[in-house]
């Protein structure tokens, strides 16, 4: 593992790269960073985008894993959370735990409709079948992330898929474009047994609900527990689905491709 910290530096303008040179740099990183450690790959994003880089939480189940990783790297690094207004209480205060632990610079986004306007006029829409949730993830999560990124100038995003947890994030790569932005997976190799390993090694907590079996934790409406045979992301979305929409491409032709998938 890398030890080392990144030294200062003088800001540089925050400016969406251009198509060419996004993809000049993802194929750069892609070959740098392919069988790279998580710390390695944090420390060239840091590099490399300076202050238009970065992270998310959800603070789920395993949060701490990247949010220790990133933070110990580049303790000043804004840290997104999309706050859907419909998180578990026991969320809310993990979030409050972690955010003074880690001394967080986080940055809370919500959708511009409350979430009692939405109820009002739109219905339960987690009850609405595929099509429902859809609109949900669009309305309280996509659109509060694009928000988040034009604000905040972002050029690149780090964020905690790993492949093994669905079909859909075998197909991710360590570095990729995402909708005008370079996305970068420190842990996208890391297996069940290594995220357990790093928890134990640096005494970083669950979120509280895995206690009860919850092994993924979104949403209180559209999560439940389980037992993990069929992946730790199984209690998610009623069955109906697994990725929440906050990292799948949003174009005509990846939106078919992920549909042909049964994601």
């Amino acid at each position: 593992m890398l030890d080392c910290f990144l030294g200062q530096r003088e800001p540089r303008p925050v400016v969406r790269p251009s198509a060419l040179k996004l993809k000049n740099v993802v194929e750069t990183g892609q070959q740098l960073l392919h069988d790279a450690s998580a710390q390695a790959i944090v420390t060239w994003a840091r590099e490399t985008f300076s202050d238009g880089l970065v992270m998310s939480t959800s603070f789920g189940s395993q949060s701490a894993v990247m949010l220790h990783l990133i933070t110990s790297i580049a303790p000043d690094l804004p840290v997104i959370w999309i706050d859907t207004g419909f998180n578990f209480p026991e969320t809310y205060r993990f979030a409050d735990e972690l955010t003074k632990r880690f001394k967080l610079n986080l940055k809370i986004y919500q959708a511009e409709e409350s979430p009692a306007r939405m109820v009002a006029l739109r219905g339960n829409l987690w009850e609405q079948g595929r099509e429902g949730l859809d609109e949900y993830d669009r309305i309280r999560k996509v659109e509060p992330m694009r928000r988040a990124f034009e604000e905040l100038g972002v050029r690149a995003w780090l964020t905690g898929p790993r492949r093994e947890q669905t079909q859909f994030r075998r197909t991710l790569n360590v570095v990729e474009p995402f909708d005008g932005v370079c996305k970068v997976h420190p842990v996208l190799g890391w297996t069940s047994r290594q995220v357990h390993a790093f928890m134990k090694q640096h005494d970083l907590p669950y979120h509280p609900l895995v206690a009860e079996g919850y092994l993924s934790i979104g949403d209180w409406h559209s999560t439940t527990t389980t037992d993990g045979r069929g992946g730790d992301r199984d209690g998610r979305f009623h069955g109906l689905k697994q990725e929440c929409g906050l990292h799948i491409p949003q174009s005509q032709a990846e939106n078919e491709s992920r549909e042909s998938s049964g994601l």
